[in-house]
């Protein structure tokens, strides 16, 4: 299946690690140019020399997301540096694990601040685009019990909800909003692979409530990410969909 993603622009920020990094080689194979931000250059520096070799246009730069004016500033200079935007996704988070004013502070400042500004800034890109879509990532921590009270799983429900509302808002503008909730991801950089060594026993209880005995990994989300995004789900608007392996337990629809 051709995704129409050959030329397209996609601008993905925290994008130097983890699931970002799968999303971004997972464009650049599709022949998408990419733009990525990290706060770590030596992350954004591997990740770029994983992109080139597919010939595709990639634009890098470090940054510290949780500053109110590094996430817009890099959107323009990204969307000037590949020629526009059609596709724009945010990536950073935070878990802090605990329910304190702290915590709250820290999610708010790393997670849905830096996809909101992005998304406002990206709104001009992609305005001009034939193809506008944005996508915001939750997680099934937001619909189910995970870790207790905590901020997080609040914060990634407020995700879904707007998400949903900008679905909305931007669909008379051509462009499409969507949101996709993974359970746990398995990456060889990503904190799943330290709980696993780490904290063993957390790590089986939650194997324990996969149905399919495997966590999803991180080029399987990436592949359903980039389908999403791509001009060939333009049928798709306002969902929110779910790669989990079936660790949700409630009805789906």
């Amino acid at each position: 299946m051709d995704l129409g993603l050959k030329g397209k622009k996609a601008i993905l920020v925290g994008a130097n690690g983890g699931i970002g990094r799968k999303v971004a080689q997972a464009f650049a194979a599709e022949g998408c140019d990419v733009a990525i931000c990290g706060r770590s250059q030596e992350k954004v520096d591997k990740v770029v020399g994983e992109l080139q070799p597919s010939g595709v246009k990639v634009y890098s730069e470090a940054l510290d997301a949780t500053d109110a004016e590094a996430v817009p500033a890099f959107v323009d200079k990204a969307a000037e540096a590949l020629g526009g935007c059609d596709i724009f996704i945010s990536f950073t988070s935070a878990n802090p694990g605990e329910d304190t004013d702290q915590a709250w502070e820290t999610i708010l400042k790393t997670d849905i601040l830096p996809m909101r500004r992005g998304i406002a800034a990206a709104l001009p890109h992609l305005e001009k685009s034939d193809a506008g879509s944005i996508l915001c990532i939750s997680s099934t921590g937001a619909v189910e019990e995970f870790m207790g009270v905590q901020p997080y799983n609040a914060i990634k429900a407020a995700v879904m909800n707007y998400a949903s509302a900008q679905a909305q808002a931007l669909a008379p503008k051509g462009i499409r909003v969507n949101c996709i909730t993974p359970g746990p991801v398995f990456c060889e950089d990503g904190p799943w692979a330290y709980i696993k060594e780490n904290v063993t026993e957390f790590y089986d209880s939650i194997m324990s409530q996969i149905p399919t005995g495997k966590m999803t990994t991180g080029e399987e989300l990436a592949r359903t990410v980039v389908f999403i995004a791509s001009p060939a789900a333009a049928g798709v608007l306002g969902a929110n969909i779910v790669v989990d392996n079936g660790i949700t337990k409630r009805v789906q629809f």
